[in-house]
């Protein structure tokens, strides 16, 4: 009987990309759209260079490959971002956001004690060029921008002139509308590093998109969807 000489067993490859639900958090899929909780820290669309191209689109068509990213959040944001499955879907839902027939809650902790119990910020913003990205108000040039805010609690003793959880609803979308908006306040959100306060670090920006509201892009139907805040 000839001796038989095994071959030592070699390491598997090691692949470094994630599984295809790594990170994901799912609230509702259909056939014609995703929703996830986007993470603190995740781009939501790949940024420039191969260092920047895990994001949350990504790693939703690693799953689902006809997945098309309808909206953002800021990287720094966590909460609920929707995409709709193919060209059509994506288009409808899009519209949606559009039209305003989507309603947005998210919640945040900002710096110190928000007198009035609720209220509206009505200040038109635009791009401050000199320091992209950050935007700026301009009543000249800016382009009409609406939060509602709403003080769900008052925590006096924390850091030096306290802080407040607010529940926000953003009737436009611009880019960094809330941060800004509640910057104008007086109060810019915990953990901000372009706007917030150097003095209350936190591991993360305050700010989770916490419901959306919106129709069915194929029945119309209302969809109420939640996220808990993980702060």
């Amino acid at each position: 009987m000839p001796e038989l000489f095994l071959q030592p067993a070699q390491p598997a490859p090691i692949d470094y990309r994630p599984p295809p639900d790594e990170g994901l958090d799912v609230v509702f899929v259909d056939e014609d759209l995703v929703v996830v909780v986007k993470p603190a820290g995740l781009l939501s669309v790949p940024g420039r260079g191969e260092a920047r191209a895990d994001c949350l689109a990504a790693r939703v068509q690693r799953r689902w490959p006809d997945a098309l990213i309808v909206h953002r959040l800021d990287m720094a944001t966590s909460g609920l971002l929707v995409l709709g499955r193919g060209a059509d879907m994506q288009r409808a839902l899009s519209v949606a956001f559009a039209d305003r027939r989507v309603d947005k809650r998210y919640e945040a902790w900002v710096q110190g004690l928000v007198v009035a119990q609720e209220g509206v910020v009505d200040l038109p913003l635009i791009t401050d060029w000199p320091r992209r990205p950050r935007q700026r108000v301009c009543f000249e040039h800016g382009k009409p921008s609406l939060t509602r805010y709403r003080v769900l609690e008052r925590d006096p003793l924390s850091g030096p002139v306290g802080r407040t959880r607010v529940s926000l609803e953003p009737v436009t979308g611009r880019s960094h509308q809330l941060r800004v908006h509640l910057l104008a306040l007086g109060h810019p959100i915990l953990g901000d590093e372009l706007y917030g306060p150097e003095s209350a670090p936190t591991q993360r920006m305050m700010l989770h998109a916490a419901e959306l509201s919106l129709p069915h892009p194929r029945s119309g139907e209302r969809l109420h969807l939640l996220s808990a805040v993980p702060f």
